[in-house]
């Protein structure tokens, strides 16, 4: 891989952590909690985690993804799926692309 096709993917990388950053603090928002409570919900050590999380300079620990999915007021399966569109963008595809084409056709949902 050449250093421009390296350096465009962790671009793109860099990009979805600071878009993961915003739904982040779009549901802390919703839920009514702030940095600190958030922290202390999660098991940071320091409120500025999450901080360094909401500006896209850092991932939520996946061992640590049930604490932020009851956190942040949301099925653990749920949470994980939408934080792997921003992380893992290749295995989100994988997992999930078919059920997103069958969500968004025509079709969809018809019997």
């Amino acid at each position: 891989m050449s250093n421009h096709s390296q350096r465009r993917l962790s671009d793109d990388a860099l990009e979805l952590r600071r878009e993961a950053g915003r739904w982040l603090k779009q549901r802390r928002e919703e839920v009514g909690l702030s940095q600190r409570e958030l922290a202390a919900l999660v098991g940071a050590e320091y409120y500025t985690f999450v901080s360094q999380l909401e500006s896209g300079r850092g991932r939520v620990p996946p061992e640590r993804y049930r604490a932020w999915a009851t956190a942040l007021q949301m099925q653990p399966r749920d949470f994980v799926r939408t934080i792997l569109r921003y992380y893992d963008i290749l295995t989100y595809e994988i997992l999930f692309e078919d059920e997103e084409v069958q969500a968004t056709a025509p079709h969809a949902g018809r019997v």
